[in-house]
């Protein structure tokens, strides 16, 4: 199967992993699309939406800095997938069960735990498989293509169909089926990384390592990525809970006008999710991000304050989406580049797990509270003002990409070497 160039395991490896995760995302964004026909039936507040985001969050974070510093220790990966795949498909199907606000908050914490570890574990093996000069690429394209294409383009067109059609708990149910198919595959043709050599050396070295959540902060890197990873998971957070409720009850837009201005964010997701990491292979780490995460506040702006025609304000939004490209350098890349193999997991756990926490729980929760007591407008204002700090803090970042620091030492980070 993995025979010629382009049909090598790296590639196919990339494929899978990639498809997988734009499944898992298709079933996480599945309640944001689906709000506006759950909204009215379950009789949610705001500050309950703001929560059932906020619940998977925080099982997210904790689930991929326990499990995946677990996976270090056992310097094991494949069966951390396959459990994460299984059981995040049979949450939605749990989701669409669900005849309360406490049932379907559970099954979303659930879904939570099982999708955390999915991310850092396939960063990881895709760092160790990856060639040097495509590592950023495969991150972007493993993390943001496919989950952009199914996550947010496709989701909400099908989703947002079938709702209108059949109800949005048949939604949830069809949206599990995709998952199992992917643990079939995964089970199949998906193998542990070589641990031989160098590798195994260090991952003997990281077992005698302190990874502890201090210790790793202690990392320069690493601790600017938690901090840009708790502004951009925030701002990213905010838009997929927030952005189609704010459309359809606060800018009255239809629901099909709501679901194509979703789509649009997942083309540009696609596009800009592995040009922005395939760019900063060449160009460096450090000006991409900055770059790019101050362009993503043009996105909640423009949903906020343009009122002309709708293709322009697609076009804009398109435009300020682009800062999901960084997602995979802060989240896998620079930390993986920042430590060495055998604690690579771990670092990229603890940088999720503290983004989802202060991102990914805390935001959403305070913004629907503030948005009870204001409107929908404050949680879109909140997700710009993340947009921005994140870009001031790539400022503090040490440059990584090998490319940038070849032949220059004294650019390479100093936690690198440590670790």
């Amino acid at each position: 199967m993995w025979g010629s160039r382009w049909l090598s395991y790296e590639n196919g490896l990339l494929l899978l992993l990639g498809f997988s995760f734009g499944v898992l995302f298709f079933d996480r964004n599945a309640l944001s699309f689906l709000m506006p026909f759950i909204l009215d039936d379950l009789h949610l507040n705001n500050t309950q939406i703001g929560l059932l985001g906020s619940g998977l969050a925080l099982a997210w974070a904790l689930s991929a800095y326990f499990i995946g510093a677990w996976s270090d220790r056992s310097k094991r990966r494949k069966p951390f997938l396959l459990a994460s795949v299984i059981i995040f498909s049979c949450c939605s199907f749990l989701s669409g069960l669900a005849g309360s606000f406490l049932m379907l908050l559970a099954a979303r914490i659930i879904m939570g735990f099982a999708e955390g570890p999915f991310l850092p574990v396939c960063l990881a093996i895709m760092n160790q498989e990856s060639s040097p000069r495509r590592r950023g690429l495969n991150a972007g394209i493993m993390q943001n293509a496919f989950s952009a294409l199914l996550g947010t383009t496709l989701a909400p067109i099908i989703l947002v169909w079938l709702a209108e059609l059949n109800g949005w708990r048949a939604s949830f149910f069809i949206a599990g089926v995709p998952g199992l198919a992917c643990a079939l595959l995964i089970w199949r043709y998906v193998r542990e990384p070589a641990g031989s050599g160098a590798v195994a050396m260090q991952s003997a070295e990281a077992n005698r390592q302190d990874t502890g959540i201090l210790a790793l902060l202690r990392v320069h890197n690493v601790c600017i990525c938690a901090l840009i990873s708790c502004c951009m998971v925030g701002w990213l957070i905010l838009g997929w809970t927030f952005l189609p409720v704010f459309f359809t009850e606060y800018r009255h837009f239809s629901p099909v006008q709501m679901s194509r201005l979703m789509s649009v964010l997942g083309i540009c997701a696609a596009l800009g999710g592995f040009l922005v990491p395939a760019l900063s292979d060449r160009v460096g780490r450090k000006p991409v991000m900055i770059l790019f995460c101050l362009m993503s506040a043009i996105a909640p702006l423009t949903a906020l304050l343009f009122h002309g025609p709708l293709w322009i304000m697609g076009t804009l939004m398109f435009l300020g989406w682009c800062g999901t490209g960084v997602f995979p350098l802060y989240m896998g890349v620079v930390p993986g580049e920042s430590v060495s193999p055998g604690i690579a997991a771990t670092a990229m756990g603890m940088v999720v797990c503290i983004g989802e926490i202060v991102g990914g729980f805390l935001l959403p929760v305070l913004s629907g509270w503030v948005a009870d007591q204001t409107s929908l407008a404050a949680p879109i204002l909140i997700a710009a003002a993340c947009a921005l700090c994140g870009g001031l803090l790539g400022l503090l970042l040490e440059e990584t990409a090998p490319e940038a620091v070849r032949g220059n030492p004294c650019q390479r980070p100093d936690s690198a070497l440590e670790l």
